[in-house]
């Protein structure tokens, strides 16, 4: 499938729709989990319809793996949208104690109107929502301190709902990864791709990796250097890169030309493990200019 086209929207996101529009009413608050690399692209546009202005908590998810520099830029940017934000790697469990405290905080008046009717220590319920892939089990694991949620590094493992306890006085929903029927924005799909919130079998590989090389030699060229050992000269492109990083691994197939799948393949893979170093494929809307 060509990275213009993508269209991606399994039976089983329908399902999760119903039944997100079935259990909003009953919840507290919602947590939203995105991939701090891509805090944009990550967020499903029908969430904000479908959560009905619920209180909400950001995790900024992957911040091991985003430009810290960045990753500030968008925690100010979705605090000045009204959310709680959180930044977290959920996979070493780093941040995920401020979750509890978080939720707390974004609920103190409702809290306080549980307790003055007599309701102390009410459960608060929280749905924890967000793309496929995105780490939303490994999140609720993490910060219930047991292995509940099952937790992949594929898109569309989780399935049914789950209750899952935190303590006492709070629990979680979680909720299969939703995407949203057709990207409007060609950008957005790309970045998904890259993270793997797409499936790999979907995209033409080539291609995304091309799309890739072009965005990190435009802004994060020292990190080209560092890990292939290659210098980005003004105005190369993606497909350039490909094919000079190639030829410096030394993936060359007959008549000497560079084995550009086997080089996309190894660059999406680097990419993805934080082999390449730390990057944010996207600015905040205010910072589009800068």
């Amino acid at each position: 499938m060509q990275l213009e086209s993508l269209s991606w929207f399994p039976g089983h996101m329908t399902k999760t729709r119903r039944m997100i529009t079935a259990e909003i009413g009953s919840m507290d608050a919602v947590c939203e989990i995105v991939d701090a690399r891509i805090p944009l692209s990550s967020r499903n546009p029908d969430l904000d319809e479908l959560t009905a202005g619920k209180p909400r908590v950001v995790a900024l998810n992957r911040v091991d793996q985003a430009d810290p520099n960045m990753t500030k830029r968008w925690a100010a940017w979705f605090r000045a949208q009204g959310c709680a934000v959180i930044e977290v790697d959920a996979k070493s469990g780093a941040g995920v104690k401020q979750f509890a405290p978080a939720v707390r905080t974004l609920l103190s008046e409702k809290i306080a109107a549980y307790e003055a009717k007599g309701q102390v220590g009410r459960i608060l319920r929280v749905m924890v929502l967000g793309i496929p892939n995105v780490g939303k089990s490994t999140f609720i694991n993490k910060v219930s301190g047991r292995k509940v949620a099952k937790a992949e590094d594929r898109p569309g493992v989780t399935r049914g709902k789950q209750w899952v306890p935190v303590d006492k006085t709070l629990e979680l929903l979680d909720t299969p990864g939703i995407l949203w029927p057709k990207f409007e924005d060609v950008d957005v799909g790309i970045r998904l791709a890259f993270t793997g919130a797409i499936r790999d079998e979907v995209v033409d590989i080539e291609e995304l990796a091309m799309k890739l090389m072009d965005y990190l030699g435009a802004h994060y060229p020292d990190a080209l250097t560092e890990r292939y050992k290659i210098t980005v000269e003004d105005g190369e492109d993606g497909w350039a890169l490909v094919e000079k990083a190639g030829r410096k691994r030394g993936f060359l197939i007959s008549g000497g030309e560079v084995d550009t799948e086997r080089m996309s393949r190894i660059l999406l893979d680097e990419f993805r493990g934080g082999k390449l170093g730390r990057f944010t494929l996207e600015t905040p809307p205010e910072d589009a200019n800068a």
